[in-house]
């Protein structure tokens, strides 16, 4: 500012004039000097650890409340429980599964574990049955209905032409007083304490615990139809779990003349031309009938010639383990597994009654086939 009552300051007070600076976030004066102040910010290093463990205590205070909430659950059930699942036993038809919003992705798990397992079943959605979808519910069918208020205006426009059909419904709330529940031919209370949420508005235990009550009925009831895993593999014939469930060892061993295999009394060099010319690191040795003798790997050749045995002169009975790990054919791909990891080996004898060679299979053709 130009003119005015300015007033300048002597050199001597400028010297001692005090200027404060302020820091963002947390930070502590020091005192420099006889009237400088300085400040002092916090290390990166412990500003990164100090949100690290904020981090880690919200993590485990959510998981401690969803925990809760799903014990809470093993306390409530009762014969209600019992009586959704023969309801679902004597459902003739499908089990159709409902509900709006969260409790509606939850409700899609539920009706795709339930058709994993054996019981026809799919997601109806409430907003879009009301709208035309109702169609896909018949006579037979049973409904699921999800709800945590109870109050849901989508899923309880439902309940008329369910009640006219004579379904059964089965209400998964947390409001036991509620207009679902009171409409329901079972309702299971799925209520908890608390959400996760700090503003309690998130659904979060609450989901926790519908897809546990979700997952444990779904179980109870492939209890009670005797599911196995025969029938399991049966709905999961693309995945990793089908091809270990329904991949028989026939269905990838090497047959016929692409078997290694030699007469016991050719000579080690006859062997051993056999192994490389079939390319799966082993042969088989057998009798005069054709019935297994034992088996020489390329391990075993190079022990051998390690203690300077005469190949040429040495038969390959003489150079064969007896007795070698085999397996039927007919035997799940996955216990071929189980059986290489077991002895720490890579091929397996094909064999009919421990004797008769039927095929050579090798941890490669389990791996290429996705069953590792």
């Amino acid at each position: 500012m130009r003119g005015g009552n300015t007033k300048k300051l002597k050199p001597s007070a400028r010297r001692n004039h005090t200027r404060k600076v302020k820091v963002p976030g947390r930070a502590s004066r020091v005192t420099k000097g006889r009237n400088q102040t300085m400040t002092v910010k916090p290390s990166s290093r412990e500003s990164k650890s100090s949100r690290a463990e904020e981090s880690l205590a919200d993590g485990r205070r959510v998981l401690e409340i969803e925990a809760r909430a799903v014990l809470a659950l093993i306390e409530r059930l009762d014969a209600k429980f019992a009586k959704a699942v023969q309801l679902l036993v004597q459902c003739k038809g499908k089990v159709v599964v409902s509900g709006m919003g969260k409790s509606g992705l939850i409700g899609q798990k539920i009706a795709a574990t339930l058709a994993s397992t054996g019981t026809s079943s799919f997601f109806l959605h409430p907003a879009e049955g009301v709208h035309g979808d109702l169609g896909m519910l018949a006579r037979r069918d049973a409904l699921v209905a999800i709800s945590n208020s109870g109050e849901t205006q989508e899923l309880l426009q439902l309940l008329p032409f369910v009640k006219r059909l004579g379904i059964p419904v089965i209400a998964f709330t947390g409001r036991m007083t509620s207009t679902l529940a009171k409409n329901a031919d079972v309702a299971l209370d799925v209520s908890v304490q608390e959400e996760a949420c700090p503003m309690g508005l998130a659904p979060t235990a609450s989901t926790t615990a519908t897809l546990a009550l979700g997952d444990a009925l779904a179980v109870a009831l492939l209890q009670k139809r005797e599911f196995k895993e025969e029938d399991f593999a049966r709905f999961h014939p693309g995945g990793t779990l089908g091809r270990r469930l329904l991949v028989k060892v026939k269905d990838l061993m090497h047959a016929e003349s692409d078997v290694p295999m030699v007469q016991s009394t050719v000579g080690g060099m006859a062997a051993m031309l056999e192994m490389t010319a079939k390319k799966l690191g082993m042969t088989t040795v057998v009798d005069q009938e054709g019935l297994l003798v034992g088996v020489i790997t390329d391990g075993d050749l190079r022990r051998f010639i390690q203690r300077g045995t005469d190949l040429v002169h040495t038969t390959a009975q003489e150079l064969a383990t007896a007795n070698p790990k085999s397996i039927g054919p007919d035997e799940l791909a996955a216990k071929a597994v189980e059986m290489m990891e077991r002895f720490s080996i890579t091929t397996l004898v094909v064999t009919e009654d421990g004797r008769t060679v039927r095929g050579v299979i090798h941890l490669h053709d389990l791996l290429k086939n996705g069953i590792v």
